[in-house]
């Protein structure tokens, strides 16, 4: 892994906007964003298989609802507190091959939930699943906008659909290979493992040079968004840390317990309340690629408005009604609220520039750490309750879209070109 390259300006200084590259990249940037986007995908996956593996893991290590969110917890809390510093780092010293590093953690992390014999086994492989996160979404974050030739939110909705896809066939996957296998099962994802290395090594390759091609240009002409006083940035952040928190977790209640509360309700089989989990990450994969580019369009600010609060409606009545209308108001709800992430990111990024891995690291950070915290709280609550009470309870979540309101309007200086 090479630690000697020094960031070029438009990574290191605050005041970073890059030019649009020329034509003649446009083919190659292309390419490495597919590239990062699919690794995405295959991370993901092997993530989601986590979740999707708990109806084996409880029967088979006799666990209760707070085990289970501890699991979730811990690898999710892991990925939360190492993100924001290994963006922070890598700011300042970009480490190209830390990527396949990075899928190489979720490789073993995979490989030991394979064969764990002891629940503290699974703790441990969770964790390296984490560790595995933890590196690889900073640093890709930054592949995808420095490969984005301007449309920085077309660039992370395209990133993220990479991932929401893997989020939604891993539980289909888990359904046809490890479900029928039992725990083992799960090694056969080492495949999707060992080819991300493989890919992430390559684009390394392309981000190695791309950092050596910037240093070599001169310095560009900045048209990013004005510095904001401190105290607006303060509370902005604050505000979108809500927002976060809002949507992450009722996402928990999806991903960590949505099979539970099927096959509660409605008396659904472990591999067809795992189709309806795939209809709703599938809902989530195609909202999520429509944020960005709309963000793009019409403001970020207006995305994250009907995202949020828009879905408000619709959790409100799902725990009310039947199974038709629970599969078609979870594909309303995915599709609506997974819009949110991309355009709250960009606009992170936008309202402290250069500053791409830490916002993003702590962005994703902070995704995790909610989504853990959620699923351990929730699962607590599902122990005391019902797991339909939870549903009922998370409802209320995205009328925290209201904070909304609070958020500063970016207007970029010159003109309204996405800067790289």
């Amino acid at each position: 892994m090479s630690t000697q390259i020094v960031a070029p300006p438009e990574i290191a200084r605050p005041n970073f906007v890059a030019t649009v590259p020329t034509p003649i990249e446009e083919g190659t940037l292309f390419r490495v964003l597919t590239a990062v986007s699919f690794c995405h995908l295959l991370n993901d996956m092997v993530q989601s298989l986590v979740p999707s593996m708990y109806p084996i893991l409880k029967t088979s290590f006799h666990l209760d609802f707070t085990s289970i969110g501890l699991i979730t917890l811990t690898y999710q809390i892991t990925a939360s507190l190492l993100q924001p510093f290994i963006g922070y780092f890598t700011d300042r010293r970009p480490m190209p091959y830390s990527l396949p590093v990075g899928m190489a953690f979720t490789l073993a992390g995979l490989l030991l939930l394979a064969v764990a014999p002891t629940f503290f086994v699974l703790i441990i492989a969770a964790c390296l699943i984490g560790v595995g996160s933890a590196v690889f979404h900073p640093e890709s974050s930054r592949v995808a906008r420095l490969a984005s030739g301007g449309a920085h939110g077309m660039a992370q909705s395209f990133f993220q659909l990479g991932g929401n896809t893997g989020s939604a066939i891993g539980p289909l996957l888990a359904a046809l290979i490890v479900l029928p296998r039992g725990q083992i099962g799960a090694a056969w994802f080492s495949l999707a493992a060992l080819l991300g290395i493989l890919v992430l090594t390559r684009v390394g390759h392309w981000y190695k040079a791309r950092i050596l091609h910037l240093q070599k240009r001169p310095a560009a002409h900045s048209d990013a968004t004005p510095a904001l006083p401190r105290k607006k940035v303060a509370v902005a952040m604050a505000v979108l840390m809500a927002l976060i928190f809002s949507k992450y977790f009722y996402l928990a209640s999806f991903s960590s317990y949505y099979t539970f509360y099927l096959i509660s309700k409605f008396g659904l089989s472990v591999q067809s309340s795992q189709l309806y989990l795939f209809v709703f990450f599938g809902a989530v994969a195609a909202g999520t690629l429509i944020g960005g580019p709309v963000g793009d369009r019409v403001g970020r600010k207006l995305v994250i408005w009907v995202s949020i609060l828009g879905v408000l409606p619709f959790t409100m009545v799902l725990p009310y009604v039947n199974l038709f209308w629970t599969a078609i108001l979870s594909v309303i709800i995915g599709f609506v609220i997974a819009s949110a992430f991309s355009a709250i990111l960009v606009y992170a990024q936008d309202l402290v520039p250069g500053r791409v891995g830490m916002i993003s690291g702590l962005f994703f950070g902070v995704a995790f750490g909610m989504g853990g915290i959620g699923a351990a709280v929730l699962g607590r609550l599902a122990d005391a309750t019902s797991i339909i009470f939870v549903y009922k309870v998370c409802a209320y979540l995205p009328a925290l879209g209201l904070l909304t309101g609070l958020l500063p309007t970016l207007h970029r200086a010159g003109t309204q070109k996405q800067p790289a």
